[in-house]
Formats: C-alpha cells, sequence, structure tokens
C-alpha cells in the first residue's frame, strides 16, 4: 500500500515539473501537482485499506 502513495506523489511531482518547464511558472506547477499527487495517493491508500469505497454509477 505504501507505493501507492509514494507513486501518487512521484507522478504529481512530475507532472508539475514538466509543467514548470513547459509554461515557465516555476515553482507553481510542482508545488500544486505534488498537493494533488499527494491527496490522490492518500485516497489510494484509503480506498486500498477498505476505508473508502469506491462510487459506482448505481448508487
Amino acid at each position: 500500500m505504501s507505493t501507492e502513495l509514494v507513486a501518487g506523489v512521484i507522478v504529481g511531482a512530475g507532472i508539475g515539473w514538466l509543467l514548470d518547464r513547459w509554461l515557465g511558472i516555476s515553482p507553481w506547477g510542482l508545488i500544486v501537482f505534488l498537493l494533488l499527487g499527494f491527496a490522490a495517493g492518500v485516497l489510494n491508500v484509503m480506498r486500498a485499506a477498505g476505508v473508502v469505497r469506491e462510487q459506482s454509477l448505481n448508487d
């Protein structure tokens, strides 16, 4: 489960870094997407642990 959290942070940081380089908005893209990646990672860990269930279209 720890890989879920680490992967979210790494992907978020990577996207933010690429946006910073492409748009020249350093360091805002990295900061924003790092936080979004952390939030996504925490949500994935909570889903994997069964704390939060996934939303289905029939609910």
